[in-house]
């Protein structure tokens, strides 16, 4: 192999050196140096996506809050109209309970006072049909007439006693 051949080391060696200073002097001049640049171009621009993405990532942390407050504020604003909304059926619930309750009371009484005015009426015929009835009965035991003052005031004793007894 020629290579390997003694008298052509110095050739070799010489061309080895001068090979390699110049693929030394192409690398670190041209190629390291460009390749350096794009390394710190991709390195720049991976920085900057992070620093983009933090700060995506803070305000969509934020949009999040704000979500969630807005959304806090808004079932605390329909409790709230459901409270009131409660409220203000109850309390019409309870005005039209004692409107009834009035409109009931008025009719209680008108009623009450339909049967004592009914009691008072029937307690009048009773009296004038107690006194005839009285008198006609002690006119035929006793078989002369009767005084119709005396059998009266003795029905309305007898009425006043009976309904004194009731109440």
């Amino acid at each position: 192999m020629p290579q390997f051949e003694p008298s052509t080391f110095a050739s070799q060696i010489f061309w080895l050196v001068v090979s390699f200073g110049l693929l030394y002097l192409l690398m670190s001049k041209i190629a390291l140096p460009r390749i350096a640049d794009i390394l710190e171009v991709r390195q720049d621009r991976i920085a900057a996506d992070l620093d983009r993405a933090e700060a995506l990532k803070r305000e969509a942390e934020e949009a999040r809050a704000a979500y969630e407050a807005a959304l806090a504020n808004a079932r605390a604003e329909a409790q709230k109209l459901l409270e009131q909304a409660g409220e203000q059926a109850q309390a019409e619930a309870q005005r039209q309970l004692d409107a009834l309750d009035e409109r009931l009371a008025a009719k209680v009484r008108e009623a009450e006072a339909a049967v004592a005015a009914a009691k008072a009426d029937a307690m009048a015929d009773l009296a004038s049909l107690a006194t005839e009835t009285a008198e006609a009965a002690t006119a035929k035991l006793a078989g002369a007439p009767v005084d119709g003052t005396a059998v009266r005031s003795a029905v309305d004793a007898a009425l006043a006693a009976t309904s004194s007894r009731k109440e």
